[in-house]
């Protein structure tokens, strides 16, 4: 009888449990070893795999970010910036919420306890969150060229306000709040954006 063959390491998987790990333990509370045991390698795989745990970490990151630019795209595509920030809050609180997975956001979650040793990895998540913040400006810019918003409109400010209130909705979904009060408050906190 002979014996079966050894299942194929599946990086992609390994990179989504990477992915959640860091998202629910941060970077600094993230050791190798609670990396290999989650992902059933040894050390040296790991580390053929993915190089560094910090490279590991930016390749996470990445699958974190692609999956969350789809969810942007799809809301900036909404024909009036009210709609198109109603859209992004709302769709915000359904992945801050959802079943099986870390509450809140991996841009905030991952780098809250990371001190001056880790401040690149404060830097990686802060530049991932301002890549989002010029979208969310760009629409706004185009929505005041196009007469969706009044001319005038703050529109720098107008984003950081958006933004302030993604984050402050991904920091109260991982303190636990329901995800019914954080739709509502999603919905009030959109009506900051002039209507046409």
């Amino acid at each position: 009888m002979t014996r079966g063959r050894k299942r194929a390491f599946d990086g992609d998987a390994a990179l989504y449990t990477a992915m959640e790990l860091f998202w629910r333990q941060g970077y600094e509370g993230t050791s190798i070893a609670d990396l290999t045991q989650a992902l059933g390698i040894n050390p040296p795989s790991l580390y053929a795999a993915f190089g560094s745990k910090r490279e590991l970490f930016e390749k996470a990151l990445d699958r974190y970010m692609c999956e969350r630019t789809v969810q942007l795209e799809v809301a900036m595509a909404e024909p009036t910036a009210y709609q198109a920030v109603l859209q992004l809050l709302t769709g915000r609180v359904e992945v801050f919420t959802a079943p099986g997975r870390p509450a809140g956001c991996m841009t905030i979650q991952a780098g809250l306890s990371s001190g001056q040793p880790h401040h690149e990895i404060v830097d990686l998540l802060a530049a991932a969150r301002e890549e989002m913040r010029r979208t969310v400006l760009n629409r706004f810019d185009k929505s005041v060229s196009g007469g969706d918003l009044p001319a005038g409109t703050d529109c720098a400010a107008l984003a950081r306000c958006v933004m302030a209130a993604i984050y402050g909705l991904s920091v109260e979904a991982a303190s636990g709040a329901p995800k019914e009060e954080l739709q509502a408050a999603a919905i009030l906190a959109a009506q900051v954006v002039p209507r046409p």
